[in-house]
C-alpha cells in the first residue's frame, strides 16, 4: 500500500520483532527486540516519507478495534491467530458497518501458488488464501505463500479504495 501511493495507515501489533519473524514479515535483524510497530513505521516511510503513519501499541480485542479504526476505509487483517482474526472480522461486521474488510485465511506451508485466491464473501469483504492450510509443526507460515497473499490484499484493497468492486 505504501508502494501504491496510500495517504495514510494504522499499524497496530502488541509485540516486538523476533528471530522466528524474519522468515516472512518486512524486518532485519537489526531491529529484532524493537516494537514491531515502530520498526515497521521506520521501514515504511524509507519507502515513502510522505506518507502519514499512526501505531496502536498493544493487544486488540473486539471491543478495542471499532474504537482504533473507527475512520479507516478498508481494515486489513493480518493476524496469525484464528482468534484475533474472529475479533477482527466480528468488531468489522458489528460495530464498524460501511467499511472494506480484506482477510486472510490459509496461507501456512509450500503448497500450490495458485491456491491462493481472493474471495469475495459479499459486499466489501473477502477472504485471502487458500481457505485450508493451517499453521502446525513443519507446516509454518513462510515468505512465499505470505507474500503472494499479501499482495492479494494490497491488489483488492486498492481495488476497494479506487470503487472497482
Amino acid at each position: 500500500m505504501v508502494r501504491v501511493g496510500a495517504g495514510r495507515l494504522i499499524l497496530a501489533d502488541f509485540d516486538v520483532v523476533e528471530p522466528s519473524n524474519l522468515n516472512r514479515q518486512q524486518y532485519s535483524i537489526s531491529q529484532i527486540g524493537e516494537k514491531k510497530t515502530e520498526a515497521l513505521k521506520k521501514n515504511l516511510l524509507q519507502m515513502n516519507p510522505y506518507i502519514m503513519i499512526k501505531t496502536v501499541d498493544g493487544l486488540l480485542t473486539e471491543e478495542s478495534i471499532p474504537q482504533f479504526f473507527k475512520d479507516v476505509d478498508v481494515l486489513a487483517e493480518c493476524f496469525d491467530d484464528p482468534a484475533m482474526k474472529a475479533a477482527a472480522l466480528s468488531a468489522v461486521l458489528i460495530n464498524m458497518p460501511g467499511i472494506g474488510y480484506v482477510g486472510s485465511s490459509g496461507l501456512a506451508g509450500y503448497g500450490e501458488n495458485n491456491s491462493i485466491q481472493t474471495q469475495k464473501i459479499r459486499g466489501n469483504f473477502y477472504i485471502i488464501g487458500d481457505g485450508t492450510s493451517a499453521a502446525g509443526p513443519g507446516h509454518g507460515l513462510m515468505a512465499p505463500r505470505v507474500g503472494i497473499a499479501a499482495h492479494h490484499q494490497a491488489n483488492q484493497i486498492l481495488r476497494i479504495l479506487l470503487g472497482k468492486d
